[in-house]
């Protein structure tokens, strides 16, 4: 997906380094994810969930809070009422730019400081807290009993958390044990998604139970059976994302409609990189790029992966029509395209085509259905080549032209 980074400033001055995920393709709302408790914006769950709410059409933010990754400021001077005025300062930064967010997406401690932010944001439509505690002082069980008594005793103190040593002040505590997330659920007056695992280790189930019961509706609830409190498994960090999109569609404008393009394919630089590039294709948006070994990001298929795709593409739907057309119990097609080019040669582009056929058909159907193969329209366009009118200047020369539908 395309990304850029985003930076902007909290209320003390302090710049928060953002990273932004864009869509490929119309942008149907933006949202701002919000990381658990000193996990930062590129902890591996944080960019998971953001880009596949980004590949769903939700374009999402995700930043480190104050004093956190490479966000400016002292984390142990924060607290959890600091994390919530970060939110608020991003989705002002957000808003500036005509991207302000509809849905919170919170994890851990940052579902809880969403759910505390959405009253101060009144764009805000949707709000999803993943394995967030009711009780926000939840996270004090996270530091060493005696670096914590220190803490309260002389003011600071060092606390490890997840094997990294962060300096920590009694103000980070007092902030954290002062809140009254139940209190914040009453007014929430938003549609609410918790999604929980019943084995968390971390944050117990009986948090969900608590939440839930203090929220108003419309609320619901999906269980992430079997994951970890960080969503450290891949599957179950894309299973959120799934969910929350899914659920967050109800609540979200509808796409906007976008006009018929005059062409069959289009491509536009992102600003990414050298090469990437947003594909319109049909109705399918994707991106495009060259490999790192040419300076491209490696992000998406190349221009000649795209040329293998279309004969792969065209070589399959063919043989299909012709299995159907006979009646043959064909069960599935599979066809692989390889590109290489030859020096010198009179015709240098070399394509290689593997298929597979299943079903139970016998040695002459299938020797029959790989010589029609070659009939497919892109392979022929292929072999005999082609002629190319005069470059147009812009859309309007194109406009109310599309090409003819052509189909194998």
């Amino acid at each position: 997906m395309p990304t850029r980074p985003f930076d902007f400033r909290n209320a003390a001055g302090d710049l928060l380094s953002g990273r932004l995920e864009y869509p490929v393709g119309p942008v149907r709302a933006w949202a701002l994810f919000a990381h658990c408790f000193t996990c930062g914006k590129d902890n591996k769950a944080a960019v998971r969930i953001a880009r596949r709410l980004a590949g769903a059409g939700i374009g999402v933010l995700r930043f480190d809070f104050t004093g956190l990754g490479a966000s400016e400021g002292d984390f142990g001077a924060t607290g959890f009422s600091y994390n919530v005025g970060d939110l608020v300062k991003a989705a002002e930064a957000m808003g500036a730019e005509d991207m302000a967010p509809m849905l919170l997406v919170g994890h851990s401690l940052g579902g809880a400081a969403v759910i505390a932010a959405a009253g101060s944001l009144p764009g805000v439509r949707a709000v999803a807290a993943i394995a967030a505690p009711f009780e926000v002082d939840h996270v004090l069980n996270q530091f060493d009993p005696d670096a914590l008594a220190r803490i309260e005793l002389e003011g600071h103190g060092m606390v490890s958390i997840g094997g990294r040593p962060f300096a920590v002040g009694r103000e980070l505590v007092d902030n954290l044990r002062a809140q009254q997330l139940g209190a914040q659920l009453a007014t929430l007056r938003r549609p609410l998604l918790l999604l929980h695992s019943p084995v968390d280790q971390t944050v117990g189930i009986d948090n969900v139970t608590s939440l839930y019961l203090a929220a108003k509706h419309p609320k619901s609830y999906i269980s992430l059976d079997g994951a970890d409190h960080l969503l450290t498994n891949a599957r179950d960090a894309d299973f959120a994302a799934d969910m929350i999109a899914t659920w967050a569609r109800r609540y979200l404008p509808e796409p906007l409609s976008t006009t018929l393009s005059p062409f069959d394919a289009e491509a536009e630089e992102t600003g990414l990189g050298k090469f990437q590039l947003m594909m319109r294709a049909g109705k399918a948006n994707f991106i495009a790029d060259e490999p790192e070994s040419l300076g491209g990001l490696g992000s998406g298929p190349t221009p000649f992966n795209l040329l293998s795709a279309a004969l792969a593409a065209c070589t399959t739907m063919t043989l299909r029509l012709y299995a159907a057309r006979k009646g043959w119990p064909v069960e599935r097609i599979r066809t692989g395209v390889r590109h290489r080019k030859e020096a010198g040669a009179e015709k240098p582009d070399i394509f290689t085509r593997g298929i597979e056929i299943e079903g139970p058909i016998d040695a002459a159907q299938r020797a029959e259905l790989i010589g029609i193969a070659d009939r497919c329209p892109v392979h022929r366009t292929l072999e005999t080549g082609s002629r190319f009118d005069p470059i147009e200047s812009g859309w309007n020369d194109a406009e109310g032209k599309p090409a003819p539908d052509e189909s194998s």
